[in-house]
Formats: structure tokens, sequence, C-alpha cells
């Protein structure tokens, strides 16, 4: 039977990055994808945005794993040539309440340390986008865009020259612990058994399907799986903004925002649409055009002048959250032995937005688990 250090489940950009992360330790890392090809889910129906950690709490991973790994996507991009460009983001604000709820977050974002924060008035914003209308604005000078695919791709060849493997078309079925680590059970076409002394779940919105089938894991920590799909409509036309613009955050995301593509076309999304994640014939990305007459209002209570007709229905994603409508909203949830008590084993759970911006920082994180254990083990 085919022995290797560490498994990962799901070849998304986390599941990447982690991969990269460990087999650049040293450990022989397989990574297991059930789609023909990596990055076929929550990382490739996304908005693409670098986000500079404005949301979560003080004390969140999330928000912790945000801004540290900000910071390292922007250095890695850099250096391999990922397509990315920081284009700033304006947080607006209509109306004396949501004035009021702009300087809460911007209170809570320098509580975090997000850098170069500033309040505009509506005549500065406007100075900068003279097709904005607000109240007042939050500039983000460090958020941005990057080329997602190519960024999977750069993580993807790092891991596979220090060794790591991917393998596609190879569901994950099941895991029972043995004395060294875990035997697994991998299904597909041509089904095979392996053990590995770590397993590492980056699994998605299948995170809670594949914890099901791991013997012994409690079933108590596994959190409530829903499902949120976000659609997005496309601008016909060039947009007038050269930032990204961002109403105040609504409950279960960040709002209908405009985001910028790095050829500067405009995208309009997501929203928020509550599915059954219980039920995987859900997973439906089809965009309903009907959906965008709500997206007018939406838009036009900061771009007054978008003109009828001009959205037109582009893609949907799933995002994996741990909380449902009308809960608050939860960190990411990472649990690892010293949590659950089984050695070899790390679960990763929510890890919806901003899990690009924050997947080099987790995959850190979560390499440093597990060679903390293994390298002395392997030393010996």
């Amino acid at each position: 039977m085919d022995r290797v250090d560490c498994v990962v489940v799901g070849a998304g950009v986390v599941g990447l990055a982690l991969a990269r992360a460990i087999a650049m330790r040293g450990l022989e890392t397989l990574v297991l994808e059930s789609e023909a090809a990596f990055g076929q889910g929550v990382s490739s129906r996304n908005s693409e945005v670098i986000h500079a950690g404005l949301h979560g709490a003080v004390g969140w991973r999330k928000a912790a794993a945000c801004i540290a790994g900000r910071r390292l996507l922007y250095d890695y991009a850099a250096q391999r040539g990922v397509p990315h460009r920081k284009l700033g983001k304006l947080l607006v604000a209509n109306g004396a309440e949501e004035d009021v709820l702009l300087l809460g977050l911007l209170a809570k974002a320098q509580a975090l340390g997000v850098e170069g924060l500033q309040v505009l008035s509506a005549a500065q914003a406007a100075a900068r986008e003279p097709a904005l209308r607000c109240t007042s604005a939050l500039l983000s000078p460090e958020s941005g865009v990057i080329d997602v695919h190519g960024l999977m791709l750069s993580l993807l060849g790092d891991a596979e020259a220090h060794g790591a493997t991917l393998v596609c078309r190879s569901p994950f079925e099941a895991a029972e612990p043995v004395a060294d680590g875990w035997q697994l059970r991998v299904g597909g076409s041509e089904p095979f058994e392996l053990r590995t002394r770590w397993l590492v779940n980056a699994a998605g919105l299948q995170a809670q399907a594949v914890a099901a089938h791991i013997a012994g894991y409690p079933t108590a920590r596994v959190p409530r799986a829903h499902w949120a799909k976000g659609n997005y409509f496309k601008l016909q036309g060039r947009a007038p903004f050269t930032h990204l613009v961002y109403p105040v955050p609504v409950q279960g995301g960040l709002g209908v925002h405009l985001t910028l593509d790095l050829q500067g076309q405009a995208k309009f999304g997501p929203d928020v649409e509550w599915l059954d994640a219980t039920n995987a014939s859900t997973l439906d990305y089809r965009v309903d055009a009907r959906r965008g007459e709500a997206f007018y209002a939406e838009v036009r209570r900061y771009w007054p002048d978008l003109p009828d007709g001009a959205l037109v229905p582009d893609y949907a994603g799933i995002r994996p959250k741990v909380y449902g409508p009308g809960e608050a909203a939860r960190d990411f949830v990472l649990d690892g032995p010293a949590g659950h008590g089984l050695p070899g084993l790390v679960q990763l759970f929510g890890i919806e937005s901003p899990g690009i911006t924050s997947s080099l920082a987790l995959a850190d994180e979560v390499a440093g688990w597990v060679t903390e254990v293994t390298a002395p083990a392997q030393a010996a």
C-alpha cells in the first residue's frame, strides 16, 4: 500500500496553498481532487478581490489571516509574475445612519491593524470618482484584484517543484485512524487506498461531507454547513470607475459591490441567495436574469447614472458558510490535533471570503502544525 506524509483533500486556492507550504517543508504531499481539474469550485467563482482586512472581529483568525495573507499575496504575486493590480477600494455610505456605521468599520479596521485607511467626505470621494454618489466614504488603498487562475497555477507549480502530486477525478471516500496516521479510501474510475501521516481537509463546500467520513472525528465538532449563492451581473460598456466600490455590508455578505477585472471590465455582485446545504442538487450555478432587477436599485444608491438594461447575467459562486440566515457571522474554523485530539488530522470549515486573500497565511499556519509534529518523528 502506498504511503505519503500528507494528503490534502481539495485543490482550490487554499488546498493548493496548503500543499505548497507543506511540500516546501520537505513532506511528500498528495492532493486529492474530485473534479477533472484544480480550482473548479469556490476558487473559480468569486470576485478575485485582494481584501485589505476591513471586516471580521478583533481576535478572529479570519481577520488576522486576511491582513497577513494580503501582504504575503502581494509579495508572492510580484515575485511570481501573477497578474494583479492594487486598485484601492471605496467603501461608501449613503445617509447619516450609514455614515455612523462607516466610522465604526474604520475604528474596527484600525484596531485590526489595516494600513492607510482614510475617511473621505462626499466631495473628496466625488473628486476621486465623479460618477459616485455617497455621503461619506472609506478609502482602502491596499485593496486590489488578482488573476485567481494564474495564482492557482503558480501555487501548483511550486508544490509540484517540491515533490507534491495532484490527482484529479479522485474523490475522497473515507479515512480511518491507524497506528502511524490514516488509511484512506479514494474513489473514481480507478479506486485505490493509501496511508498518510497527515490528513488535511480543505474541501470547501464539501468539507462537512468529507469530515463525516473520517472515522473517530467527533460529529459535534462539525459545524453545520450553509451555502450562500452569490450571483454576478456584468456591465455592458466601460465603467466610469477606477476603484473598487463597496456599499456598507449587509447580513450574509458585503453587499452588491462593483469590482473591476484586470482589463477594467466591471461586474456587480454578489447578492445573497441561501441554498439547501443538505442537498447537492441545489448547487446550480446558473444566474436567474430576474435577480438583476434588484441589482439596479442597489447599484443606483452609489451610481445613480447606471443605464437601464446595462446589466447582463455573468456567473454565480457558492460560498461555504458556518452560519445561516439571521445568524451572527463566525470565524474560520481550523481544527487540528490540539483541539480534537486525533493525531495527524486538520479540518478546515467555512473558508469563504476572504479565503483567497488569507490562503498563504492559513497555509503557513497549518504547515507549522504539520511539521512541528512530523519533523522530529522523521528525524528519529
